[in-house]
């Protein structure tokens, strides 16, 4: 699906990650089992800018995909795609890095 404009996070990108970084937690258990890796959450932002229907598209461990998701369920309204001057529903891929130091 092509639109003439994607969704956007408000602030950006870059607000996106800063969004990520602040609300994301270590699931312990992963972090003593030194369970690590990337989490793909698919979303549909809504015409209204609404987060819906997120389902993790590539996993790393059910503890890690759990946070991934209960983070992406904090997430304020996006400004929603557009197609043609018009709001559409579009899906989003957001990915969240699990790295232990």
């Amino acid at each position: 699906e092509k639109v003439d404009k994607l969704p956007e996070f408000p602030g950006g990108t870059d607000a996106l990650f800063k969004f990520l970084s602040e609300n994301v937690t270590y699931p312990v258990e992963a972090e003593q089992a030194r369970v690590q890796g990337r989490v793909l959450v698919e979303v549909v932002i809504d015409e209204n800018g609404n987060v819906t229907n997120p389902v993790i598209s590539k996993s790393v461990d059910p503890l890690l995909d759990k946070e991934a998701l209960r983070v992406v369920k904090l997430m304020p309204k996006w400004t929603p795609g557009e197609n043609e001057g018009k709001a559409v529903r579009v899906k989003y891929t957001v990915p969240f890095t699990f790295r232990l130091e």
